[in-house]
């Protein structure tokens, strides 16, 4: 058997109308020696059954228990032999050979280079993101009251490093090339978290060791997040915002209460609003609003997991 240079890792739940896109552009663009794992989450058997039949080529990790991002993840990381990790959010489509060019890069940049991660389009075909500047806990704060927005390209008056490979300090989950040995070092993605922010704590990690993080602009894939939101939100975001304040507090208690306060008020206007909302229209994504907005300020100030608060939510 051929040793892969790249690992990939997808995790997906059950939404065939991500998964086979995503596998076909990868069988038909990427151009270095691979293995893929796809983490088939809460499957049906008939889809789990159609799906390893169309795609005999993808190693099947099964899960069922409920797991998060980073747990789904390490389940495939752990069996990876490849150089090179590849982790790949389930919606996003490539179209050309992006694995190839990040290989390329990391084989180029300095030795104390961990992670590259390419250009992330809208499905419209608008810049979603490039590179990601760095995210200290205040601008999280900000950016639940709208005062704050998260730059879309992290490029925007730097000098490359070489081509269009720039430095940057953090990265999205969505897609990334990171070295193997590295991502084993630094325990893979941390399971604390349930959905966020595990990218950024990884990057962030990578950082504090001495390690580089880049971004190459003319290596694209699309990435069709606002497309694949589901009925899950009242239990992802309760878990999310959990998450967050946990990583930005940094295990401090008195830092998680003068982040969390300022959070609460504002999800606190949100769920006013939607609870506004839902009583002048009663339509289901009014109600998803509000009981999403209703579990998030339930949860700020308990002392449950991000993954014990989506057990509790999650009715799927």
């Amino acid at each position: 058997m051929e040793t892969p240079l790249v690992s990939i890792v997808i995790v997906c739940m059950n939404r065939m109308d991500n998964l086979y896109p995503c596998l076909e552009g990868l069988r038909a663009h990427t151009g270095v020696p691979y293995e893929c794992f796809v983490v088939a989450y809460r499957f049906s058997p008939e889809n789990l059954a159609k799906a390893q039949a169309d795609f005999p080529w993808v190693r099947w990790v099964v899960s069922d228990e409920v797991r998060g991002f980073a747990e789904n993840n390490n389940l495939a990381l752990r069996q990876a032999r490849g150089r090179y990790c590849f982790p790949l959010n389930d919606d996003t489509e490539i179209r050309e050979d992006v694995i190839g060019a990040l290989v390329r890069d990391l084989e180029r940049l300095p030795e104390d280079a961990a992670i590259v991660s390419p250009r992330l389009l809208n499905a419209d075909g608008s810049l979603q993101l490039c590179g990601r500047p760095p995210y200290p806990a205040r601008y999280y704060v900000l950016q639940q009251w709208h005062l704050h927005r998260e730059p879309i390209d992290d490029t925007v008056g730097k000098t490359p490093v070489f081509d269009e490979v720039f430095r940057t300090s953090n990265i999205t989950g969505a897609a990334f090339l990171i070295k193997t040995e590295l991502f084993r070092e630094l325990g893979w993605f941390d399971e604390t978290y349930f959905f966020t922010p595990e990218d950024i704590a990884l990057s962030t990690l990578a950082r504090k060791r001495g390690f580089g993080v880049y971004v190459d602009r003319a290596a694209t894939l699309t990435h069709k997040w606002r497309t694949t939101a589901t009925r899950i939100s009242p239990a992802i975001r309760p878990a999310a915002v959990r998450g967050s304040l946990i990583f930005f507090s940094g295990g401090s208690r008195l830092k998680y209460f003068l982040l969390a306060l300022p959070v609460w008020l504002a999800e606190s206007t949100k769920r006013a609003k939607a609870a506004f909302r839902l009583r002048r229209d009663p339509s289901e994504a009014n109600r998803i609003a509000w009981e999403t907005f209703r579990n998030i300020t339930r949860n700020i100030f308990t002392r449950r997991t991000p993954k014990q608060i989506f057990q509790q939510y999650y009715h799927g």
